[in-house]
């Protein structure tokens, strides 16, 4: 979900807080017709649900002692940050969560639309809308149970205004979800270089490293502004296999969880979960 937040003032925000970059939506523009085939351009994206989703769906069950047999996520309002076409929200609502999708690329939005339409089931749980985070903040505040935020924040322009506006839509002991990537010389290698010049996994130009966020400034962020960081998780992309696995090493890629403040203490969620093979990182955690 590549994320990208075309910033409308808000009273709360000045001008100089903005989270969109232009650049980045006309980027994603061009491919908002490719989200949906599993070969092409967005192919590491959807094998990534095969981690991303156990990953929110186990830690949300570990906190909740409402267990709906198959629709585990039953009752839950979740907001898909920068959903692009679809790829997450769609499994998200499969677990019987309450999605809302957004994104600025109208054309994301449009085809998001079009592909959950095919399911009634689907067409009832999701709803897309074509809008930045800040845009919805003042109508949505205190709306969401979660926030995932998958392959986002390494687009956004503010990481800063990007996290406030995320706690001002988040009940009290919401949880926020983010994958992204490290700032490492072997993000730059392999996220980049190998990625995108030479294999061609993601288009070129798809990254900049110079805002890939490394997990302790990531964490710094979300501690001062009212989270509490609870788990920091390596994740790596195998392009022979296709294929995403949790690691140590949080080098490259990585999935933070965190609870907006006034949660209560909660065991490492991943500890109770070997379903989901994670291994988890301390909250302090720094790059390997």
């Amino acid at each position: 979900q590549l994320s990208l937040l075309r910033f409308t003032v808000k009273r709360s925000f000045s001008t100089s807080h903005s989270s969109v970059d232009s650049k980045e939506i006309k980027k994603f523009q061009l491919l908002a017709h490719k989200w949906w085939d599993e070969e092409g351009e967005y192919a590491a994206l959807h094998s990534m649900n095969d981690i991303r989703v156990p990953f929110i769906r186990d830690t949300l069950l570990s906190m909740s002692s409402n267990y709906h047999l198959g629709n585990p996520l039953s009752g839950i309002k979740i907001l898909d940050v920068g959903c692009g076409g679809g790829l997450l929200s769609e499994p998200l609502g499969r677990l019987g969560a309450s999605v809302t999708g957004i994104d600025p690329v109208e054309d994301n939005i449009r085809t998001a639309d079009r592909h959950k339409s095919f399911d009634p089931v689907l067409a009832k749980r999701i709803q897309y809308k074509s809008s930045s985070l800040e845009e919805i903040v003042e109508e949505s505040m205190e709306t969401f149970d979660v926030i995932v935020a998958s392959e986002v924040v390494e687009h956004v322009a503010d990481l800063e205004t990007f996290i406030k506006c995320c706690s001002q839509v988040l009940k009290p002991e919401g949880s926020l979800f983010i994958t992204t990537i490290n700032k490492t010389q072997l993000s730059y290698v392999l996220g980049i270089v190998v990625a995108e010049k030479v294999m061609g996994i993601v288009p070129e130009g798809t990254h900049e490293w110079e805002k890939f966020v490394p997990p302790e400034e990531l964490e710094r962020l979300l501690e001062s502004n009212g989270f509490s960081v609870k788990s920091v998780n390596g994740m790596l992309y195998n392009p022979l296999w296709g294929s995403w696995s949790w690691v140590e090493s949080t080098s490259l890629n990585y999935a933070l969880h965190a609870l907006k403040s006034g949660a209560p203490a909660q065991a490492h969620a991943t500890d109770t979960l070997p379903e989901t093979d994670v291994h988890q990182r301390s909250a302090t955690a720094g790059t390997a």
